[in-house]
């Protein structure tokens, strides 16, 4: 099957666009691949100090380390025990030692990195770090990197920030082979849509804490990552489609025979495609600098529309391509997802969670369904040595053997997934929005076609609190645009709203036509209200969302691409912007730690990220 015309094109263009950035990042990899001796393994490029240093503490590994010519794999954990998420990767450093053991190799961990969770700070202080852990993420990759005594690497993470974060400071080490170890989803509890009318109910006060508590509970009750389809999930998902797992990694539960063969042989795969080879560099040679490249963030952004992804990595897979040279922007996602039907119905774009789309056929269907319709590159050097096409496989184990087979020919639940012939939409979730108010995001997959455009006067508020405040006082009547500004990185670290979700569903099932426009960011779970997130130039650099008064008719059609207010243009030039960082938000929480990444964070657009030029995003 030939790619897709407009696939074709978007990866034509960023490959013209990214040229120079592009070769000049691959010249760096090729130049760190250069500064270890030939067909020896990086540490011993080391003086005696410095390697007498690295192995001091390894135990049994230190004859391999000092003496040996066999691989070293660096482990970069996210573990913690606080994320259900994060918690099964407490034992996989023992496991990959020993895996590593058998394999003639060695495995240590180089460093952890922090791993914060949305879901405990959502609507609280500490949210306005979430986005920024991101960046400090990466930083502590490639200090744990750094010691350059590894001739590979397993990054182990899962969550919202944590993954876009790995990947980001793993690239600037783009001379290794880089594999991504997860650690899957909880088991079912709670259907998702039954905790989301607990919420509701709660914020009309028709439920009680208890029974709220309880419901939260129910759904979020142990290892692995929360099954709805939020950022979480969609990391797993675009970690399959760029090639950077073991086939069909992403969604085996934690605590499974499964997920240990998995974990062991991704370590045996890390061993196996290392530099080191007779001829100075072995046939089996896969850096991630090559893994990356244009055509696997294009199926990315594919994957992304596909499955009804998360909107934050409308900002992440910006930061991500980045890293690796690669220049894309809002034009490129909303052009793909134009042409990519959705596959997926996954809460919050249905009732099914994540279990219940793997078991129906999950990745592996979705990818070979995507590959035979041309919206899939699959000729990308994926890290298990194959291509796009055995990235479908699906493991099993056969007695105690992991085993790969093909997945199946059809979905096993038309009402979870389904084949591009019969999707649940023509085109993809997520789509840029354009006008007088500047760019925006906004994720349709879960909103109903009679939602998807609104013209109404504005409500604006500063904070997401003052919006509360005002639904607790009954001002929140009649058809209107909830404008939530000062939210962007620079502002205040770009929190996520999402827990402004249960109060503006109320609002619509009461009938009233609402939508959200504001320059920070939703959930990755973002659900059935209209939201135009993201939008930037942000407040606080006097964006146009900084003009807006309250009455002032805002029109937002998705359908269209359209971002507007409909107000004299004379009167609206002549507007100073009436806005004002709110200084307090820079304090307390460890906020003030933040302040040169919010200075130094470019747009939503540019990845709102810190660790690149304000200005030109490199």
């Amino acid at each position: 099957m030939s790619l897709h015309p407009t696939v074709e094109r978007v990866t034509a263009r960023i490959v013209e666009r990214s040229r120079d950035s592009r070769g000049d990042y691959l010249r760096r990899m090729d130049d760190a691949r250069r500064h270890s001796p030939a067909r020896t393994p990086a540490r011993l490029a080391l003086s005696c100090g410095n390697l007498a240093h690295g192995f001091a503490a390894s135990g049994v590994d230190k004859p391999a380390l000092r003496d040996g010519r066999a691989g070293n794999i660096g482990i970069v954990t996210a573990y913690n025990d606080m994320l259900s998420a994060h918690q099964p990767l407490e034992p996989y450093p023992s496991l990959i030692r020993a895996a590593a053991r058998a394999a003639g190799g060695s495995a240590q961990v180089a460093g952890g990195v922090p791993a914060m969770c949305d879901g405990v700070t959502q609507g609280r202080a500490g949210m306005e770090l979430s986005l920024f852990s991101r960046d400090t993420i990466a930083l502590a990759t490639a200090v744990a990197l750094s010691h350059d005594m590894f001739d590979a690497a397993l990054l182990m993470g899962v969550c919202d920030k944590i993954v876009p974060g790995l990947l980001i400071g793993a690239l600037s080490f783009g001379h290794l082979p880089v594999i991504f170890v997860p650690a899957g989803p909880m088991t079912t509890g709670l259907s998702n849509r039954d905790k989301a009318a607990v919420r509701q109910r709660y914020a009309e006060g028709k439920a009680t804490r208890e029974e709220l508590l309880d419901a939260e509970s129910r759904s979020y009750h142990g290892p692995g990552t929360c099954t709805f389809y939020g950022t979480a999930n969609s990391n797993q998902m675009l970690m399959e489609v760029m090639g950077l797992h073991l086939p069909g990694t992403a969604f085996v539960n934690p605590g499974t025979p499964l997920r240990d063969a998995l974990t062991v042989a991704a370590t045996e795969q890390a061993l196996r495609i290392t530099a080191l080879g007779d001829d100075g560099v072995s046939s089996n040679y896969r850096p991630l600098a090559r893994t990356v490249d244009e055509k696997a963030i294009v199926n990315a952004m594919v994957g992304l529309a596909a499955t009804g992804g998360s909107t934050n990595h409308a900002i992440h897979l910006v930061a991500v391509a980045r890293a690796a040279g690669i220049v894309i922007d809002w034009d490129d996602l909303d052009a793909l997802s134009r042409v990519t039907p959705l596959l997926a119905r996954i809460y919050p774009n249905g009732s099914a969670d994540v279990n219940h789309f793997h078991a129906a056929g999950g990745l592996g269907f979705a990818i070979r369904e995507l590959i035979g319709a041309g919206l899939l590159h699959p000729d990308i050097a994926c890290v298990h040595g194959g291509d796009l096409h055995q990235q479908a496989m699906e493991p099993w184990l056969d007695d105690l053997s992991l085993r790969w087979r093909d997945p199946p020919t059809g979905s096993l639940d038309p009402s979870v997934l389904r084949g591009v012939a019969v999707p649940f939409d023509a085109e993809g979730g997520l789509r840029t929005l354009d006008g007088n108010l500047g760019r925006a995001i906004v994720k349709v997959s879960a909103v109903a076609p009679e939602h998807r455009a609104i013209t109404a006067p504005a409500k604006v508020f500063d904070s997401q609190d003052a919006v509360l405040d005002a639904f607790r006082a009954g001002a929140l009547e009649g058809d209107f645009v909830c404008v939530v500004r000062g939210q962007g990185p620079r502002a205040n670290g770009m929190p996520e709203l999402h827990k402004l979700t249960p109060t503006l569903g109320v609002l619509q099932d009461r009938g009233q036509h609402i939508a959200l426009l504001t320059d920070g960011r939703m959930s990755g779970a973002s659900g059935k209200v209209l939201a135009a997130i993201h939008v930037t130039p942000e407040a606080v650099d006097g964006g146009a969302i900084a003009r807006l008064r309250d009455g002032d008719p805002v029109h937002i059609d998705a359908e269209a691409g359209a971002l507007t207010v409909r107000v004299d243009p004379a009167e609206w030039q002549a507007r100073e912007p009436a806005f004002a960082a709110d200084r307090a938000s820079h304090a307390g929480m460890g906020r003030e730690l933040f302040g040169l990444m919010r200075a130094r964070a470019g747009t939503a657009e540019q990845g709102a990220c810190s660790l690149f030029d304000a200005e030109t995003g490199a």
